[in-house]
């Protein structure tokens, strides 16, 4: 281990995750407040949502800070293989071009990513075994096995000259995972035994009282549930819950069914977890063209979409756009919970599948879904482990931290401090405290092209989608006079509003003198005109463009 040099601190410092549940993106630095090394623990996304970010695919954060110091980026530690950990890797990589280092079935689905966006040939992806150990400068860091809703999931145990500390990625304590070990609680007693100085924890389910649940009693349920239905049957879930895939192969197989997994994240997760061979015991499925002639009781369809997703396979089955037909006396499960702002999406998703004579179950219907994600008896035993000095709650949102904080409070840990993104923490036994504030945006990845999210696109397209656009444009001679009737583009302006506009335009314009007025005041003149006509007859500003031509 390096020895502590004199001026030397410990921060963390939050890019993304906190105070939201997604896009994750921690850094931990060692060194003098001007000459710090640094190593990264995950890189996510966020899905865009069409009614705040129209036209926007994931947000990811804005890593600036880090990039222009890239050459004191020792690597970059990946905890699992959810996109909201890895999804941006692709993406900001090039920013940084830092070792990365992720377990088998993590590293396995980076490389795809990887390989997808051109850089396989760039980047070095280090596999680490299963509790295995990661030396990068002043840091050594020990990969703890926690049980998540994805293969794989681990803590990260953070040394340093200045103390420890435990990130716990996502986590939950499963007494029956199904794949894999269940969480390794004598590594994380030895570490609260060996002194902890920071625990930075998974927040998301901090309002939720009890524990969360185990996959073994989700399999048990879901194959009480398939044995009893009739016709086809579509069960739709996050591809990445391995488990959760291998339990209904096991419900399937049980009540005769074929597995057909339909959905390019299906086969991908499926293939990536055979690959590695943390999955076994999963049966051969059948194609969609196969199953299109299978009796209606003898198919199980494994689809993408759970979330409502517009290009995901249930929606295109929902809307009869799939080879896959689904009707009266079929039954779809859900077999997820509902990502808060997703709401609208799945409703009108379940209500299509409902006009289709379709029976849809959730869980709230039946016992077929368990977080992935530890509620507060969770959290007080992973607290009465690790003991740690301070307390970082991150992944979630601010109402999640803050009563993750209190809890940690009640449990007598002795700091518990609430961050946004972009706050920096100087990490001290006694002496917690916020040295400094980096820039911490976001980026959104508008089709194939990264925009800074002030760059305005979003609040454009969100002022079209609410009010449409007026273009209006005015021909003029070389003395200023205009020289053509005028041309007016409506979009998304309903027809009455048109008269009044016209008007204006009109009015506008027969008050015009090329002698005082140039050509911008005629065109502010024309806005003004044309927005306020629109405004007084719809109650809504339309985003309105003046254009001149000069002949």
């Amino acid at each position: 281990m390096t020895q502590t040099a004199a001026g030397c601190e410990l921060v963390f410092l939050p890019l993304g995750g906190s105070g939201e549940i997604g896009m994750n993106f921690n850094a931990y630095g060692y060194g003098s407040a001007d000459d710090r090394e640094w190593i990264i623990a995950d890189c996510g996304v966020l899905f865009g949502r069409e009614a705040n970010t129209p036209g926007v695919d994931v947000i990811m954060p804005d890593i600036r800070f880090l990039a222009e110091q890239r050459q004191n980026v020792l690597g970059m530690v990946l905890t699992h293989a959810h996109e909201d950990h890895i999804g941006a890797i692709a993406h900001l990589w090039p920013q940084l071009r830092c070792p990365l280092f992720a377990t088998p079935f993590t590293a396995r689905l980076i490389e795809e990513k990887l390989a997808e966006a051109g850089l396989d040939e760039e980047v070095a992806v280090t596999v680490v075994p299963i509790s295995g150990h990661v030396v990068l400068g002043p840091f050594e860091i020990d990969y703890i096995t926690l049980t998540h809703s994805i293969p794989e999931s681990n803590a990260l145990a953070i040394r340093t000259p200045l103390g420890v500390v435990v990130h716990t990625g996502d986590w939950k304590l499963d007494p029956e995972p199904l794949l894999g070990s269940v969480s390794d609680a004598p590594a994380l007693r030895k570490l609260g035994n060996e002194g902890v100085l920071a625990l930075v924890c998974d927040s998301t389910n901090a309002l939720s009282a009890g524990h969360s649940g185990s996959e073994a009693a989700v399999r048990e349920s879901l194959i009480s549930l398939i044995a009893g239905l009739k016709g086809r049957i579509a069960v739709t879930g996050f591809a990445s819950n391995v488990a959760r895939l291998q339990s209904i192969a096991h419900a399937a197989r049980a009540a005769g069914r074929e597995i057909v997994l339909v959905g390019r994240s299906m086969h991908r997760i499926v293939n990536a977890a055979r690959d590695v061979g943390c999955l076994t015991d999963f049966p051969a499925s059948v194609s969609e063209d196969e199953a299109v002639s299978l009796p209606p009781d003898r198919v199980l369809f494994l689809c993408t979409g759970s979330q409502g997703e517009a290009r995901a396979a249930l929606a295109r089955i929902a809307a009869g756009e799939h080879n896959i037909k689904l009707g009266r006396g079929d039954t779809v499960i859900f077999s997820s919970r509902i990502i808060p702002g997703n709401e609208l999406a799945i409703f009108e998703l379940q209500n299509r599948l409902a006009a289709l004579g379709v029976s849809v179950l959730t869980e709230k219907d039946h016992f077929v879904h368990t977080s992935g994600h530890p509620c507060r008896d969770e959290l007080e035993q992973m607290y009465r482990w690790v003991r740690p000095h301070i307390a970082v709650p991150v992944h979630g949102e601010r109402r999640h931290m803050e009563e993750h904080a209190q809890l940690a409070r009640s449990l007598q840990v002795p700091e518990a401090i609430v961050l946004e993104n972009g706050q920096m923490l100087r990490l001290a036994p006694g002496r917690a405290q916020l040295v400094d504030e980096t820039p911490a945006g976001r980026l959104h990845l508008d089709g194939r092209i990264l925009v800074s999210e002030g760059d305005g696109y979003a609040r454009a397209r969100r002022s079209l989608g609410f009010a449409g656009l007026i273009a209006v444009t005015l021909v003029l001679d070389h003395k200023g006079r205009i020289a053509a009737e005028p041309t007016i583009l409506f979009e998304g302006i309903p027809d009455p509003v048109r008269q009044p506009v016209n008007a204006a335009l009109g009015e506008a314009l027969r008050r015009h003198n090329p002698r005082r007025a140039d050509e911008a005041a005629l065109k502010e003149v024309v806005r003004l005109a044309v927005r306020r006509a629109a405004a007084n007859a719809w109650g809504k500003k339309p985003v309105t463009r003046v254009e001149v031509i000069r002949l």
